[in-house]
Formats: C-alpha cells, sequence, structure tokens
C-alpha cells in the first residue's frame, strides 16, 4: 500500500509535468493575510463589488473543500487567514488542474479580487494560482491532548501551525523581552554582552556544563550566570548595566526548569537591595499592565494582582506559614529547625549550616502560599555569598527574591564589595566543595582582583525571563514558553 507520502511525493511530479516550478525563489505580495483583513475587512458586498478589489496573497492551505468544478482553500500565513475561491472558469486551464493537486500544507500564491460569500465571509476570487512548496507531511486534525504533549514540543514547528494559542504565547514572549529591555534603556542602563564560556563556574549556586578547549588545553565551563563580569564592568565605571542572557545549568528538568533557559540580569551603582524591589515593582507591573492589558492577570486557575505587592523577611514567611506554631527565636536552635524538617518529611542534608537549613524550611513551608507578588529577603548568609552583611544582623544578608505564582521570578542583592570579606566568602565555598557540594562558588582571583581596585555601592538583580512569561500567558509548564525545549533522547 503506497504512504501518503509517497502519494504526495508523485503529485509534485505531476505539479513540475505541468510545467510549475516547484520550489520557486519568491513570490511577491500585495498584502498579508492580516493585512486583508485589516483592511478590507469591514467592506460591505457592494463596496467590494464596485471597488474590484486585486490582492495578492500567499500561505500555507489549512483546509481545502472542492466541489468539483470549484472549491474553497482556507490559507494562513502565520499572522492571519484568509479564504480562497478556485472556480475552473475563472482560473486559467493549468491553474485548475494545479488546484486539483494540492494537499492541506501545501503552500501557494493567490493573485484575485475580493468578494464576500452568500455566508458573508471575506475570499478572494482566484484568477491566478503560483505553486510555492509541498508538504509532503500532512498536519494532524487533531493535535491538541496530554498524549500528543510531548510531540508538540518535538514538533514545534507542526505545534505553530495548527494551535494558534501556542504562537500567541511566543509573540506575547517577545513583546515581554522588548518591554524589558524599554524600561531599562529608558532609566539609562546600557545593554552589554558577557562570555558564554568561563573558565571558572562562578555567579551563582548551580552546577555548571564543563567542556574543553582544545587550542587553549583548559578547562571552560558554559555560563552558570553572567555576574561576576557584570560587576566588573561596575568597576570600570559602567553604572548602570544589564544582559539578556542564555544560562547553563546541569540540573533537572520540571515544569519550572530547563537546562537552558533566559535570564535578564542588571545593576546599578549607588543602590541597594530595596532600591531594586523598588524599581522591580515598577518594571513589572508596567510590563503586565502593556502585555496583558491590566494589572490583573490569570495564572493556574488563580487571579494575580501585580497591583498589590508585599514584602516579607524570610524567618517572618517561615513563622506565618508553618503548620506549628513557633516564633522567629525558635529559628535561632537548630535542633527545632531539624526537628520540623523531619516532621515535614522534608530532604535535607544533617551536614547543612543552620542558614542552609532555614532556606529548606522557608522552600517547605511557605513558597506555595506567595500567590500574589511578594517580596522575600533578608537571607542568611549561607545561601548568598556574593550579598553584602546586614549591619545590624551579620548572619543575614541584603538579598531578596520575588515570589509570584508559588515560584521564584527574581533574585537581587546588594553586592559584597569588600574584597577581604568576599575572599573569605569563597574560603567558606570551597570548604563546602570539599563536603561535596557541587554547586559551591570556586575561588576567583580575578574577580577578587577587580574588586581590590574598587566597586562602589551596588545592587544587582536577575529576572527569569521563562518564568515571567509563564505567569503572563498563563502556562504552567516552562516547556510551553520556550520554543525548543531539552527532552530526552526519542
Amino acid at each position: 500500500m503506497e504512504t501518503l507520502e509517497a502519494i504526495r511525493i508523485q503529485k509534485l511530479k505531476q505539479i513540475r509535468d505541468l510545467g510549475c516550478d516547484a520550489y520557486p525563489t519568491f513570490y511577491r505580495y500585495t498584502h498579508s493575510l492580516a493585512q486583508v483583513s485589516k483592511e478590507f475587512g469591514s467592506k460591505t458586498s457592494e463596496e467590494l463589488e464596485q471597488s474590484k478589489q486585486k490582492v495578492r496573497v500567499a500561505g500555507r492551505i489549512l483546509t481545502n473543500r472542492p466541489f468539483g468544478k470549484a472549491g474553497f482553500i482556507t490559507l494562513s500565513d502565520g499572522e492571519g487567514q484568509l479564504q480562497a475561491y478556485a472556480k475552473m472558469d475563472q482560473l486559467p486551464e493549468r491553474d485548475f488542474q494545479l488546484y486539483k493537486l494540492l494537499d492541506i500544507g501545501d503552500f501557494i500564491g493567490v493573485e484575485g479580487t475580493l468578494f464576500r460569500t452568500r455566508t458573508g465571509e471575506l475570499t478572494v476570487l482566484a484568477k491566478e494560482l503560483t505553486f510555492l512548496a509541498k508538504s509532503f507531511l500532512p498536519l494532524p486534525e487533531k493535535w491538541h491532548g496530554l498524549t500528543d504533549v510531548e510531540i508538540r514540543y518535538r514538533r514545534r514547528y507542526v505545534d505553530l501551525v495548527v494551535n494558534r494559542e501556542v504562537r500567541d504565547v511566543f509573540v506575547k514572549r517577545s513583546l515581554i523581552v522588548r518591554e524589558l529591555r524599554h524600561f531599562l534603556d529608558e532609566r539609562g542602563y546600557l545593554e552589554v554582552e558577557t562570555p558564554i564560556l568561563h573558565p571558572i563556574a562562578g555567579g551563582a549556586l548551580a552546577k555548571p556544563f564543563k567542556t574543553h578547549h582544545n587550542a587553549l588545553d583548559m578547562t571552560l565551563y558554559l555560563r552558570i550566570a553572567p555576574e561576576l563580569y557584570l560587576k566588573r564592568l561596575i568597576v570600570g565605571g559602567l553604572n548602570r548595566v544589564y544582559d539578556m542572557n542564555r544560562i547553563f545549568r546541569n540540573e533537572g528538568i520540571s515544569t519550572r526548569h530547563n537546562p537552558e533557559f533566559t535570564m535578564l540580569e542588571f545593576y546599578q551603582a549607588y543602590s541597594n537591595y530595596t532600591d531594586l524591589m523598588d524599581l522591580t515593582e515598577t518594571m513589572l507591573t508596567s510590563i503586565t499592565e502593556k502585555v496583558c492589558g491590566s494589572r490583573v492577570t490569570t495564572y493556574d486557575e488563580q487571579q494575580i494582582d501585580f497591583g498589590k505587592w508585599s514584602r516579607l523577611r524570610m524567618k517572618e514567611a517561615i513563622v506565618k506559614f508553618c503548620p506549628e506554631k513557633i516564633s522567629e527565636e525558635d529559628l535561632k536552635d537548630r535542633a527545632t529547625v531539624e526537628r520540623l524538617l523531619k516532621q515535614l518529611h522534608a530532604d535535607f542534608d544533617p551536614r547543612m549550616t543552620l542558614g542552609n537549613l532555614i532556606g529548606v524550611l522557608f522552600e517547605t513551608v511557605a513558597e506555595e502560599h506567595l500567590v500574589q507578588p511578594t517580596f522575600i529577603y533578608d537571607y542568611p548568609i549561607e545561601l548568598s555569598p556574593l550579598s553584602k552583611q546586614k549591619a545590624d544582623d551579620p548572619t543575614l544578608v541584603e538579598r531578596f527574591e520575588l515570589y509570584v505564582g508559588g515560584m521564584e521570578i527574581a533574585n537581587g542583592y546588594s553586592e559584597l564589595n569588600d574584597p577581604i570579606d568576599q575572599r573569605e566568602r569563597f574560603l567558606s565555598q570551597l570548604q563546602a566543595r570539599d563536603r561535596g557540594d557541587e554547586e559551591a562558588h570556586e575561588m576567583d582571583d580575578d574577580y577578587l582582583r577587580a574588586l581590590s581596585y574598587g566597586m562602589p555601592p551596588t545592587a544587582g538583580e536577575g529576572i527569569g525571563v521563562d518564568r515571567l512569561t509563564m505567569l503572563l500567558t498563563n502556562s504552567t509548564s516552562i516547556r510551553d514558553v520556550i520554543l525548543f525545549p531539552h527532552l530526552r533522547a526519542e
């Protein structure tokens, strides 16, 4: 039995036999399909009849309904759709023969005049058909449903064709990225580019991907964060910088994690972490209004209001959401914290410091409750080796994370600019590495040298672009907002 693909390949041969160029190099159209709808969508049948408006359009065939000596085609060019009417007595003989060889998925050009059908649908009466490309594989008729999710991710090119809402997500993502850049550009930030290949994996607590450069005979790491390079630029006198960058972390995959993702990271001299909390409120409220048309958006069946922000200290959040009644004073006692973690069946390493245990407790009891925009601030020093200590409590640092929809969206802090303190923090991280912590920082002597030239008071922040897009497009999986997410081998 001949396969559908083989049948379509044979049709392409027949199209060539008609004298058609099977793969022409270009097609000049007068209007996109969206432009046709915008310019002529309000015209009545009488107005179209009087104007004899000619158009030359192109697109992919989504439907084809032949009726003997005529037929209706629905064309799509990604941005819009338009119906075309192919009628034997209106087309050259070759063009009508071409029409009979067309399949759903093929690309064609149509030249003709606009009219409305008896049902009122705007349609182009074809006077000329031009073949542009053949689709050997059929488009799926039913592409929705959980059983097809992985296929949709693997074949995003088909997903975009048949699922309009998928295309809308990525159009909105592009708008989000553009608005983030615009917001910072307007405030005097300079966009810069930092290296992707690093000699030392630093700037975040994460496991890197490792590679090797043959000519230099040296180990390199894919960027886990641009932080240490951006702060070198602050040292150099570029007082407001940002990098819209790709990050690579050799970690697990989940609905909120992909090994490769997009981060906006920015730094502002002569500022602290409270300045960036204020800036972030303004930024994300403004972007939500522009992208969604309102400060209120829906995510995972929950209404999120970017007009209502709150701030909680980390220990304050633990006390607020812990199922057992405790006080912040109780969190100073390691035995109490370990007991709570065991009761909650939390996964933790008994070798962890008290600060690390408090971080695990926060993730266990508080994160899922932080649905409305909430800044969690004042973190234990062990969780933030690059942050500045609080003057009134050296066990804490001036750091915040923004949570929305129960997930972390942003991370920022007052930057540590004391090179002596930073060296001691790096040494502490090396001890953690010796204990088996693969995510701990390595010693970066060049960064310490840069700090030794002097860095002004500075605040820095990273915003997860993928997660922000999830929130503003009501996408509950990060794979739905990354065009080509990483998957196991097929």
